[in-house]
């Protein structure tokens, strides 16, 4: 009764298709009687030694549910667990540690009850389970739909034929669930944080019914082919499948509708025949879309969306119809004359900016959570997010970067490539090895691309991530794709390799992953600088705020920091953040506290970012992307985050906003010269660029203003600067790009030391480059005190609120890195997640200053909202 969950094109019997135009009323008096039903609510879960029952029972009697416990799916053991308050606040100290492991190397149940009344006429029926980790024995109605010999892999995908099974009412599905054990190629975390204590076992995406008519649609896809000169035309094909569920012939009309316009094709179905359908803009003018509304990556323009609709009829009813959403653009790759790989999106070159991105530790994101992130990416002027091992509990990721602009890299992890993580030896090529894995992992690799080749924000399908696949793994996904999805990119590995398949593979992953200065970004061209495509990097540890450190870390372990702050650092190498500290301690110098630590520990990962997003950004196009590591955490931790588990984001998301602007003027740590980068498809004609360098003391020693034209998705030197005399310790330097009617497009506010760091590039390892020594930046936390001004208006509409803050420092002084917080007046906790349009903000003397936040209503918990500020040198905060 198990069939295999995608039908591929070329194992499927032609038919004769008769083509035809409909008119507007084709469907007037037909009937819908196609239903998909998610089965989300009402499951009970139990471990299968408490259980004594067998499937066969389980599925078809009355089961008395005293001791088992109510969850929802998709939710791993765990998370259910942990909802039903088995175990408190797991992500506290060192809670997760005290789960008992044991419980996890058995079987657990999951059993749901439903049922079908209302739902009429339907004649097919498919039970789909989009992710089962690792193994499952499933049952429906006392009958065995298939054994765990049969459904095995994390991210395999199974869909089975119940239509013979179900009844109207009293429906029962029980799903016996194994854990993973050591050698299999499951779900993984790595060195990013503690592996989960039932290593995500459990129904971790969704479980639907699909009910049909006769006839059901599978595995539509829409292909979009763009005229790339002038971009004035595109064409679509639309494919799908139709299946034949019944015992007779049957003859029917597949219908599309798109914008307005509708075609038609008579398809006549053998029993249990499946035929593929396809409609191309050579049989249908309605597919030739005249100035189509391209959908483009966040900064480059609208991530434009347009809906078709297929639908199957059979007599005078809709037997099964799709709504598909589809952006029009298209996608490539290209080497550069160095051998750098790049990527394009509807022909233009794109530099890649973004961030790797990790699932929750027990796979429990909510939809909400998963929006409120991709718009963090958004707002962080980023345009790509990295999916290493983790591409979702749900489609919703994938329907929100597709709204956001936000291209996707979709592949596998490391986790199969380390004997440590795998859990049995591997060589050159990971642990992907005999016919039976490399069978596996196609299959899966199949049933992820047909599941998400509809989606515009997927850029490339990634092989490998350090390691390449196996040759014969490798020519596997290769023929796959060829039937699948040949409309994108591919790439073999994350790393630098040479593939006997399909050769360089044209990008690095040569870190670093710990803290380096400022300079390395531009003056490093061996290992992780700014050239190429750097596939995974970044500064090491960005610890958070201190209101998120006081949620994670016990009160008796604040201070000092301690053996409770490293466990909530990464693993291995990264398992302390010794080396942030005494880069961090030699520059800014030693802290009292925690209080003080935090709030220059803004200061410093500020500072370490900015840098390296400017770098490729300076460096573009022989730099060509770059993804810091990582962009967020799967859960409350000190490393690799531009905002952490609870949504707060911590001086590295401004920094990478900032470095990140779409037109930015920049200051060059290698040469120390100013440049202007520009990565929209305008040119920057008629700008000027606004320099001025101010003494510890805020005495300007150096005032420039230079006209500027940039091109269009480009960068380019403005100004050399001078040797200055006269500069104090530390000093500042503040740059700012106005366009031709004088707004200010960019401003960007460096501090700087005249005592330079040095890096040791002999001593570089594999993860980060050290000092021989480093900048000066203490005298900083010897600014004289200032008084800056708050004043704040707030404007509710219905679901969101907009804080409107004015900002006036009323001093002769610099006001040095101000942090704005949006809060809870009740208990004076931060409002998140939130926007601002800048935040960290530094403010000339006697400069004025207006910022925006948004955030949602509902998150003040019906308390009122307050404006509240802190920093360095502020005489006292306001609000």
């Amino acid at each position: 009764m198990c069939e295999r969950m995608r039908m591929r094109w070329g194992w499927v019997a032609p038919a004769l298709l008769l083509i035809g135009l409909i008119g507007a009323s084709c469907q007037q008096g037909v009937q819908p009687v196609s239903y998909e039903i998610v089965l989300e609510e009402g499951w009970s879960l139990r471990a299968s030694a408490e259980v004594g029952q067998t499937g066969d029972v389980l599925s078809s009697e009355t089961v008395p549910l005293e001791g088992w416990f109510t969850t929802s799916v998709p939710r791993t053991v765990l998370a259910a667990l942990v909802s039903n308050g088995l175990y408190k606040d797991p992500y506290f100290g060192k809670n997760i540690d005290a789960i008992p492991t044991s419980q996890f190397e058995q079987s657990w149940w999951y059993r749901k009850e439903f049922s079908l009344e209302g739902y009429e006429d339907w004649q097919s029926a498919q039970l789909e389970f989009e992710g089962i980790n690792y193994r499952a024995n499933i049952w429906l109605n006392g009958k065995q739909l298939a054994a765990n010999d049969e459904v095995i892999g994390s991210f395999r995908m199974f869909s089975f034929d119940v239509a013979g099974l179900l009844k109207e009412q009293g429906n029962i599905l029980a799903v016996e669930v194994f854990p993973p054990r050591p050698g299999e190629l499951t779900i993984g975390f790595v060195d990013w944080n503690p592996r989960p204590p039932d290593r995500n076992m459990g129904l971790w995406r969704p479980v639907r019914l699909k009910l049909a008519g006769a006839v059901s649609l599978r595995d539509p896809f829409v292909k979009t082919k763009v005229n790339l000169e002038p971009l004035a035309e595109a064409g679509l094909s639309v494919e799908t499948l139709l299946v034949n569920h019944s015992d007779s012939s049957v003859s029917s009309t597949l219908e599309l509708r798109f914008e307005g316009g509708q075609a038609q094709k008579s398809v006549s179905l053998d029993p249990g025949q499946t035929v593929p359908v396809t409609f191309t803009p050579d049989e249908f003018e309605l597919l030739k879309v005249q100035n189509p509304r391209l959908w483009w990556p966040n900064n480059l323009g609208d991530p434009n969306l347009y809906d078709l609709e297929l639908s199957v009829v059979v007599g005078s009813e809709i037997s099964d119809s799709r709504q598909i959403r589809f952006g029009i653009r298209e996608v490539g790759d290209y080497i550069n004359p160095n051998g750098h790989r790049g990527y394009t999106v509807n022909g233009q070159k794109v530099l890649i900016r973004g961030g790797g991105w990790v699932d929750d530790l027990m796979l429990d994101d909510s939809v909400e959570k998963v929006e409120a992130q991709m718009k963090y990416v958004r707002h962080m002027n980023l345009n790509t997010v990295r999916l290493e091992g983790f591409w979702g509990s749900t489609q919703a990721l994938y329907d929100l970067a597709d709204e956001y602009g936000i291209l996707l890299m979709a592949g596998w992890s490391c986790e199969w490539e380390w004997e440590n993580y795998l859990g049995k030896p591997v060589d050159e090529f990971g642990g992907v090895e005999t016919p039976e894995e490399i069978e596996l992992i196609t299959r899966s690799l199949e049933d992820q691309v047909v599941w998400l080749r509809n989606h515009p924000s997927v850029l490339v399908w990634v092989f490998g991530s350090d390691m390449l696949p196996r040759p014969a793994l490798e020519r596997s996904y290769y023929d796959a794709l060829k039937e699948i999805d040949p409309t994108r990119p591919t790439l073999a590995a994350c790393s630098i390799r040479k593939s006997e398949v399909s050769g360089e593979t044209g990008v690095k992953m040569n870190g670093p992953y710990d803290y380096v200065t400022p300079n390395y970004w531009y003056i490093d061209d061996k290992h992780g600088g700014a050239y190429g495509f750097n596939t995974e990097t970044g500064p090491g540890p960005q610890p958070p705020p201190l209101e998120s450190i006081k949620r994670m870390i016990p009160e008796e372990n604040l201070w000092p920091i301690d053996e409770m702050w490293d466990f909530h650092c990464g693993r291995n190498e990264f398992n302390t953040m010794n080396r942030y500290l005494n880069a961090f301690r030699n520059r800014y110098g030693d802290v009292d506290g925690v209080e003080e630590f935090t709030q220059w520990a803004q200061v410093a990962n500020y500072e370490a970012m900015r840098p390296m997003l400017e770098a490729f950004g300076v460096n573009k196009h022989n730099a060509t992307g770059v993804i810091q590591w990582m962009i967020n955490s799967a859960w409350p931790e000190t490393y690799w985050q531009l905002y952490d588990w609870y949504l707060m984001p911590n001086g590295a998301f401004y920094g990478a906003k900032t470095g990140s602007d779409p037109v930015n003027v920049v200051y060059n740590y290698g040469d120390e010269d100013i440049y202007v980068v520009n990565d929209t498809l305008a040119n920057l004609d008629g700008g000027s660029v606004e320099i001025r360098v101010l003494n510890l003391d805020s005495k300007e020693i150096f005032q420039q203003d230079v006209d500027v034209a940039v091109p269009s998705n480009t960068s380019t030197k403005v100004f050399e600067m001078p040797k200055l005399g006269g500069l104090s310790r530390v000093y500042f330097l503040d740059l700012r790009l106005k366009s031709s009617d004088d707004q200010i497009l960019s401003r960007n506010f460096y501090w700087l030391s005249t005592r330079k760091d040095v890096l040791d590039f002999e001593n570089t390892l594999w993860f980060v480059t050290p000092n021989k020594g480093f900048a000066d930046m203490r005298p900083l936390r010897n600014l004289k005190k200032v008084e800056v001004s708050l004043e704040s208006k707030i404007e509710a509409s219905e679901q969101t609120q907009t804080a409107t803050v004015t900002l006036e420092n009323r001093s002769e002084q610099v006001a040095f890195f101000i942090e704005l917080k949006v809060v809870r007046e009740d208990t004076a906790a931060s409002v998140l997640p939130v926007l601002w349009d800048d935040n960290y903000i530094s403010l000339l003397p006697g400069e004025k200053r207006e910022i925006q936040a948004v955030f949602q209503t509902k998150d003040l918990g019906g308390a009122a909202p307050q404006v509240r500020m802190s920093g360095p040198n502020l005489v006292d905060s306001g609000s």
